[in-house]
């Protein structure tokens, strides 16, 4: 997303400030030009790129900064507050009974996106239902009966009806049970009159309690005429960014939101349907500027731990900080990894191994990571469950044996038993840590000083871990 460009061409400039009490005009006009070429490079609209410019600049100049804060740390306060502003509120979803319609173009992802919905608000302990609208597409419905079927939530629709409307009354009813309705309908190539008086149709009858404008990351500067149509039409609540995995700009969504006078509601991370999260301008901005955000990292960590551990009862994560740390530990945990999503999204989360941290490892490293816990993970189906729990009694023989039956070569097992034994280590210094070590080394997280250790997300391939 080139909105990151923001964070780590802004922080470099800020190291500029390192050591300097006070700031002149050049040093504010430089961080605010670095803002001004992000957001504008992000399709963000000129007037709000000049107003949050503007701001900054004179808060910058004009306020003193607290006692004992650095001049880089106060500017970085005031860009953290500024952008969080400009960001705006999350859009309010209460976890209650409720409808909620999707609009958008061809395209943007909605049919995803309600089934993404779905699973979050499935999570979030409410039954759900999808209800898919779009006839105009075709293989919409076929997508959106795998996406809900992966979500394991209930779906509504018929590939047999043409009429969009009366499968969104039917839907309705088939799916009464349901505490939560997400009504998906369908979108064209261009905002034609006969997709705004469609989705007229569709809120009439299905009656949404908020609709939501979901919007391609990529959008650009188009962002602008569809929000103003999409408001004009059925009233938009919220906005859905999708598609921020990849190279998209981000920026449009950030117009639209203004456009309309709403709120950004979720951002879409990538093709499963858990790669979706709620939008929280708080974490969204600190994760920005390389700050971190532990807040939702818990939260992936906790939900990856209790999905890996009912899929084995057997297993107890917490025994892994009170006995011994064997291969069968380490398959789970990394199983668990995976379940948290993209490596690089993850580390952007950790304070102090994000940001300007990433910048420093090579443009694929985290696919290198990826590749090397697959690569671990084929290993260990290859070895006995004596050796799985006991590494350290394999020897030469065993070595080539593993490496022969999972179709790798011996070096690689060697590199997989040196990796446990590294995490196995760190595991130990954990032992018998109390909650005050524990709260003081979380604290140092938080101020940015955190690295990765030899073990966990540091030892696979983290600051700390080879590669």
């Amino acid at each position: 997303m080139v909105l990151d460009d923001l964070g780590s061409s802004l922080r470099g400039t800020l190291d500029d400030l390192r050591g300097k009490s006070r700031l002149d005009e050049d040093d504010v006009q430089a961080v605010v030009k670095q803002i001004q070429r992000s957001l504008l490079q992000a399709d963000v609209d000129v007037d709000l790129v000049m107003a949050l410019s503007d701001s900054i600049k004179t808060r910058a100049l004009n306020e003193e900064p607290p006692g004992g804060t650095s001049a880089r740390d106060h500017v970085l306060k005031i860009v953290y507050e500024e952008l969080v502003e400009l960001v705006g509120d999350s859009t309010e979803l209460p976890l209650e009974s409720q409808t909620i319609m999707l609009a958008g173009l061809q395209g943007s992802g909605k049919t995803t996106t309600a089934a993404k919905m779905a699973w979050w608000f499935s999570k979030k302990g409410l039954r759900p239902a999808v209800i898919q609208t779009d006839t105009f597409r075709p293989g919409a419905y076929d997508q959106a009966k795998q996406m809900c079927e992966n979500a394991e939530v209930d779906f509504y629709g018929d590939p047999d009806e043409s009429d969009p409307v009366k499968i969104a009354r039917e839907g309705m009813e088939a799916t009464s049970d349901a505490e939560v309705h997400i009504v998906d309908t369908a979108g064209r190539h261009a905002l034609e009159d006969d997709l705004i008086d469609e989705i007229e149709e569709i809120e009439s009858t299905a009656d949404p309690d908020r609709s939501l404008l979901v919007l391609d990351a990529a959008i650009g500067q188009g962002a602008k005429e569809q929000a103003q149509r999409f408001e004009e039409a059925v009233g938009v609540e919220g906005v859905v960014i999708t598609k921020l995995d990849g190279t998209a700009k981000g920026g449009g969504a950030l117009t639209a939101v203004n456009e309309t006078d709403s709120s950004i509601a979720f951002l879409g991370t990538g093709e499963t349907v858990q790669d979706i999260e709620r939008f929280e301008p708080n974490s969204f901005i600190s994760r920005l500027l390389g700050m971190g955000d532990l807040k939702q990292l818990a939260e992936r960590v906790e939900r990856a731990m209790e999905e890996t551990q009912a899929e084995d009862d057997d297993w107890d994560p917490e025994q892994m900080l009170e006995g011994e740390f064997t291969l069968n530990d380490m398959q789970k945990q990394m199983d668990a990894m995976n379940k948290m999503g993209p490596l690089d999204q993850v580390m952007d989360m950790i304070p102090g191994m994000g940001g300007g941290m990433m910048d420093q490892l090579p443009d694929d490293a985290m696919d290198v990571t990826q590749n090397r816990m697959r690569k671990f993970d084929i290993i260990m189906e290859s070895m006995t469950d004596a050796e799985l729990e006991e590494p350290r009694a394999i020897g030469a023989s065993q070595v080539e044996r593993i490496a022969r039956g999972s179709g790798t070569d011996e070096e690689s097992v060697q590199e997989l038993l040196e990796q446990h034994k590294m995490m196995r280590q760190t595991i130990q210094q954990f032992q018998g840590m109390g909650d005050g070590d524990m709260q003081r080394m979380m604290k140092k997280m938080q101020q940015g000083d955190g690295g990765g250790g030899g073990g966990g997300l540091g030892g696979l391939g983290g600051p700390g871990g080879s590669l």
